[in-house]
């Protein structure tokens, strides 16, 4: 398995890249047009696709569809496996089309279900139908998208599905230079952005499905043995797996009812939480996926119990610092990245604030991305789903616990907190059904981690000062400044974790 580092690098490597073009992405966006009615009606009429996207195609379809791909390509022949891609390809697409149609056609209701709170501002209301009518089949595209994803993954061209991101980035960045200036509502122009990238991430994929033989010829056959199921294993993920976009989503909708510019706040909040998350929780999540469906379909279970304690390891080795980086750097990011006249000192500490709260969880957010495949490689989806209902309701309650006294800020932290219930809660599971069994050291390991961590915290925090002095800098020397600092906190968190005794091989591959 020493592939399993080199598949983790070429996927985190590019994820990394598409995070760096998400975030020239939205310093455009926030340059161009600020935090004001017009962007809350954009990302709400982005963020119901997104949640979709992320709920069915990279969620629930995926975690259901590649076990059971390996278990075809692991235990049947070329032509049964293709016949199950083609079966699976015409069923997945005839279904997304028809959710697409209502999407479309039900723009309204779902602008008043995910937005109620818009309800009260009839314009605001109205151009987030009329972008969901834009964006809603951006769902249809990117679906597919994942589907030959899947199949790339599983044939472990992992860089493929990792670089096709990208797109999106650099779609909605061209439409907001270039197409805005020409649109009589120029907000409008991202709308069209998403869906333009929507058609070239798809198109962007089949070249290389050709290459492998894989690419299929879609034919509609619901009673295929495997299309059959991967349905049956997708319902009940599609609780298990989703619990971080529920949360996420439930935000929006809380959101829309506190002060404009609120669904802003928390949507730069979580994309600047997204970047570590991406590069590491997500890389390590697609690529383990694979690698434990085929331990479970080989029978190696002390094989699967040991990808999953290299995985864990990463998650403290780089989620603590990523998540003391955040929380301390919180308001020096913000406006670095994104203050301007149009998105003000306040915007920059009003989104810091729900940054903060989402740093809290990273760790945790990082874990679920990890823990959650242990039971899907198994088919295994009743155990994420008990633990996902416990998740929801304790975020439910902390929401609307937290909302008034805190505003946006509660509701991040109420995501966090949902979000270490379901990690904790997943670890017990696999703990207590002897599918994970950690190897050793792991008690001075996490000693040791966080109080590298907390050095590196102390470093940052001293030399990042006040917040006045970053407002009033220049963009160019608040982005070096920033850069300065961010590499004295690595530099000082890879110099703790030497002097405390942590080396290579305690993170080196099973």
């Amino acid at each position: 398995m020493a592939s399993l580092a080199e598949s983790i690098a070429k996927v985190g490597g590019n994820t990394f890249l598409s995070r760096i073009m998400g975030f020239v992405r939205d310093l455009v966006v926030a340059r161009v047009f600020g935090a004001d009615a017009g962007t809350d009606a954009f990302f709400v009429a982005f963020k119901i696709p997104n949640f979709m996207r992320r709920l069915f195609a990279e969620g629930a379809f995926s975690m259901a569809f590649v076990p059971v791909l390996n278990a075809y390509k692991t235990k049947h022949g070329t032509l049964e496996l293709k016949g199950f891609v083609d079966d699976m390809a015409g069923s997945f697409g005839a279904v997304l089309l028809g959710v697409t149609f209502l999407g479309v056609l039900g723009a309204p209701v779902l602008i008043l279900i995910f937005a109620p709170g818009f309800s009260g501002e009839v314009s605001k209301q109205a151009m987030a139908t009329e972008m969901l009518r834009l964006t809603f089949p951006y769902l249809m595209f990117i679906s597919l998208t994942a589907f030959a994803g899947g199949i790339l993954n599983t044939y472990e061209r992992f860089g493929v599905p990792a670089f096709t991101p990208v797109l999106l980035n650099i779609a909605l960045i061209l439409c907001a230079l270039l197409l805005a200036p020409e649109m009589e509502r120029p907000i409008f122009a991202l709308a069209w952005g998403v869906f333009i990238a929507g058609v070239a991430q798809l198109a962007f994929q089949l070249p290389f499905l050709w290459r492998i033989g894989m690419l299929p010829r879609p034919r509609v056959n619901f009673q295929d043995a495997g299309v059959r199921r991967v349905i049956k294993l997708m319902v009940p993920a599609l609780f298990g797996v989703s619990v971080t976009q529920i949360g996420l989503l439930l935000n929006t909708l809380l959101a829309s009812f506190l002060v404009t510019g609120s669904i802003t706040w928390l949507y730069y909040g979580d994309r600047l939480m997204e970047f570590p998350l991406g590069i590491l929780g997500v890389a390590l999540g697609t690529v383990i996926l694979p690698k434990l469906s085929q331990k479970h379909a080989e029978q190696s279970p002390e094989a699967f119990s040991r990808t999953l304690d290299w995985a864990l390891r990463w998650v403290l080795l780089l989620g603590v610092p990523a998540a003391m980086g955040l929380l301390v750097l919180a308001g020096p990011m913000m406006a670095a990245l994104f203050h301007s006249g149009e998105f003000t000192g306040e915007d920059v500490n009003m989104a810091a604030q729900a940054l903060m709260a989402y740093a809290l969880g990273l760790v945790a957010f990082m874990g679920i991305k990890v823990l959650a495949p242990g039971f899907y490689a198994r088919q295994d989806m009743k155990t994420p789903v008990r633990i996902a209902v416990i998740a929801m309701v304790v975020n439910v309650a902390f929401s609307l616990l937290l909302m008034f006294p805190l505003g946006h800020t509660g509701l991040a932290l109420a995501t966090t907190l949902s979000a270490v219930a379901n990690a904790g809660l997943l670890l017990r599971g696999l703990l207590r059904e002897g599918i994970y069994r950690p190897g050793g050291g792991w008690h001075a390991l996490l000693v040791r981690g966080l109080g590298a961590g907390m050095v590196m915290g102390l470093v940052v925090w001293w030399g990042s000062g006040e917040m006045a002095p970053w407002l009033a800098m220049g963009t160019w020397e608040r982005v070096l400044k920033l850069l300065i600092w961010i590499l004295a906190g690595g530099v000082a968190y890879a110099l703790s974790l030497l002097a405390f005794g942590v080396r290579i091989r305690h993170f080196s591959a099973p």
